[in-house]
């Protein structure tokens, strides 16, 4: 047992408490917002419960779990704690600023992780005396459930801080995916593409949000397609993801729905559908599976995640039956070149390298 300070009683922040504290360890939960913080305690007690009526904990684990989860002050915590997680928003001067407010108050010993889903992490590590016990730890929603978590470790990542932190997450059921410091690591680089894609193709009017989810649960095997993914996980906090991501060229910049709708904190519209095919489905599909793999492509020419580790993402993180690098070398490489090279023309970007390898990435 460890005892982990986590700082941002939101969404995430919650889920990873709920999640660490079931694996036995002790959890600080650190938040401005008093609101917040009994609205993640009564989260526990209604996921802990579930899970005892859906037999995954006994009551009396689930009660010790729940006895785990503790609220406290920053300057309190931080300097008894072996990890600290910060789960705030994804805002890079905010997460710089709360790093550098723990930085002298941090023991020696303690690993200090941050939950970002795109910002790179030698962007933040400079907020920190010790960046060599920095590292990210990016978990998917919903937390508490989800088994995927990347690790990423910054340019000054000591080996011993990463293999700790490997095993905590082996510890409390995640399956870890190692990837490179990149923007987007290895999931959000072509979620948020696949997203914005969506977005795209309704703003051009070539289809309803019904439709692209049809076509992406055919494609992709998907469990739900991206505009109800994006309901759940929300728009606003979508559309912040892919302007984080926006540094890396006009194909990464947020689409005018995509910002339109997340400004307003709204939700999208997905009328009631039949299952019939449209005639625009193969367009849908040539564009979604193009922006999705040229993503792809451009991550494995970084060298940032192997396919099997994308594929792995894909399918944990995001319920894709057909993960990307498997439908590439099912599709073939004529085929993946054909959707890929127009995105490339439209944005003014070189082909990847690495579409000469599809049809054998995994060989």
């Amino acid at each position: 047992m460890i005892s982990i300070a986590i700082i941002g009683a939101g969404t995430m922040g919650s889920g990873i408490s709920i999640g660490a504290a079931s694996s036995g360890n002790q959890i600080y939960l650190i938040d401005e917002s008093d609101a917040a913080l009994d609205t993640a305690l009564r989260k526990a007690d209604t996921v802990l419960a579930r899970w005892v009526e859906k037999e995954r904990l006994s009551e009396e684990d689930a009660k010790a779990a729940r006895a785990r989860m503790k609220t406290g002050v920053l300057e309190e915590v931080i300097p008894r704690v072996d990890l600290v997680i910060e789960a705030v928003f994804e805002d890079l001067t905010l997460k710089q600023t709360l790093l550098r407010r723990i930085d002298p108050l941090l023991k020696s010993s303690a690993i200090v992780a941050t939950n970002t889903s795109c910002l790179k992490v030698a962007d933040l590590a400079g907020s920190l005396s010790r960046p060599e016990r920095f590292l990210g730890l990016h978990y998917f929603s919903p937390a508490e459930v989800n088994p995927l978590c990347e690790l990423v470790r910054g340019p000054q990542t000591l080996d011993e801080v990463a293999e700790t932190a490997l095993a905590f997450l082996k510890s409390t059921g995640k399956q870890p995916l190692q990837c490179r410091d990149s923007s987007g690591f290895a999931v959000n680089r072509f979620f948020c593409p696949y997203t914005n894609e969506a977005a795209r193709l309704v703003d051009e009017e070539l289809a309803e949000p019904a439709e692209v989810d049809r076509v992406c649960r055919d494609v992709f095997g998907a469990a739900a397609g991206p505009f109800l993914v994006m309901n759940i996980i929300k728009p606003r906090i979508n559309l912040n993801a892919i302007r984080n991501l926006s540094t890396l060229g006009r194909f990464y910049e947020p689409a005018d729905g995509m910002i339109r709708t997340g400004d307003a904190d709204q939700f999208w519209t997905i009328e009631e559908g039949d299952d019939t095919p449209g005639p625009n489905d193969a367009a849908i599909a040539d564009r979604m599976v193009g922006a999705t793999c040229l993503a792809v492509l451009q991550l494995l020419d970084e060298g940032v995640a192997s396919p099997q580790d994308i594929d792995m993402g894909a399918s944990m993180a995001l319920k894709f039956g057909i993960p990307p690098c498997t439908l590439m070398d099912n599709w073939g490489q004529d085929r993946i070149r054909a959707a890929v090279e127009p995105i490339c023309k439209a944005y003014d970007l070189p082909v990847p390298d690495t579409l000469e390898r599809v049809g054998r990435l995994f060989t």
